[in-house]
């Protein structure tokens, strides 16, 4: 801790989507470690809102959407954020299957805007939050968030300021969306639904991911992907059943449990690296460390898909959005 109260401790951090479940814990967190000022920048009203009037003087909320270059632009050059933590994303797979335009022009495009932001205003340090849906992806949203990783790797080989980062997440457990909310609804209701009963994925507590975040930064290695070590992954039938008993019920008794098959974008399993990725300790050890990459071309496959969001192609994003994963 001493350590990160010296790399903080009287810094501009800006974090976006500081209002959802990461981004608000980190904004916590970054409090707590005497930051100067925090800037949340995020679309959403309310989860700004409420950290704003819990943290008092030290927060300052802009609401913005990052992929904005006008406003994000407005918004770096007034501040000047001395480390920037890009958590702004959509996140949910079925919706981003649904609508590929929007994970290209939010998490995509505003990815690239932040980190451009960040080099053209010499912050020192960038860090993305991705997910472990963006090894081998299947989805879009993992897709969108694969390639998010390629942009701020390809941004840390040129930039001369700015030391750029990223790290990826497993399942957080209670955050915005996830499954365990979920589950306790419907139990309340007597009927819950998993996808699939051999389903696993890993996960991790708020205070852990934010927590990973944070000590990237300690570590540093430009260009670098750090990840959580998790253990083997939980499966979903196995929190579903504990969650009834928890809750003074028998599974299948007073509780049925109904398997409604993979979505698509769904993976039965998911994964912390790539085959190729040769994954290194780190002075933590629970964290891991591996080097990142990109494609050729990648500049150009992104403007392909930005021209296609825009004329809302989503046949031609799914398509081009795999491609471009599948590549590498």
């Amino acid at each position: 801790m001493e350590d990160l109260f010296s790399l903080i401790g009287g810094k501009v951090c800006l974090v976006t989507g500081g209002g959802g479940s990461i981004g608000g814990e980190l904004v916590r967190q970054l409090n707590k470690l005497g930051a100067d000022k925090i800037i949340i920048v995020d679309i959403y009203e309310n989860g700004a809102y409420e950290l704003g009037c819990e943290l008092g003087e030290r927060v300052c909320v802009e609401i913005a959407s990052v992929r904005d270059y006008n406003k994000m632009n407005y918004i770096m050059s007034y501040y000047r954020p001395d480390i920037i933590f890009h958590a702004a994303a959509h996140k949910h797979v079925p919706f981003m299957e649904e609508s590929p335009e929007e994970a290209v022009k939010n998490n995509i495009r505003g990815t690239e805007i932040m980190a451009e932001l960040a080099d053209i205003y010499k912050s020192s340090k960038f860090v993305l939050i991705s997910t472990d849906k963006a090894v081998e992806p299947v989805s879009i949203m993992g897709a969108s968030k694969r390639i998010c990783e390629m942009l701020v790797y390809e941004k840390s080989l040129v930039s001369m300021y700015t030391c750029f980062t990223t790290v990826r997440f497993g399942n957080v457990i209670n955050s915005n969306g996830s499954v365990i909310p979920l589950f306790k609804r419907q139990i309340a209701e007597g009927l819950v639904t998993v996808t699939h009963k051999d389903a696993s994925r890993y996960f991790m507590t708020i205070p852990e991911a934010a927590g990973l975040v944070l000590r990237s930064l300690i570590l540093s290695e430009n260009g670098g992907i750090f990840v959580l070590e998790m253990g083997d992954g939980i499966k979903i039938l196995d929190i579903a059943e504990k969650l009834i008993r928890e809750m003074g019920m028998e599974p299948y008794r007073d509780v049925k449990i109904e398997f409604t098959g993979l979505r698509r974008g769904d993976k039965l399993n998911e994964k912390l690296f790539y085959d190729n990725e040769c994954s290194k300790k780190t002075a933590y050890e629970k964290i891991m460390y591996v080097r990142g990459s990109s494609i050729d071309n990648l500049a150009g496959y992104v403007k392909k898909l930005y021209a296609m969001a825009e004329s809302n192609d989503r046949d031609g994003i799914r398509s081009l959005i795999m491609k471009i994963t599948e590549g590498e």
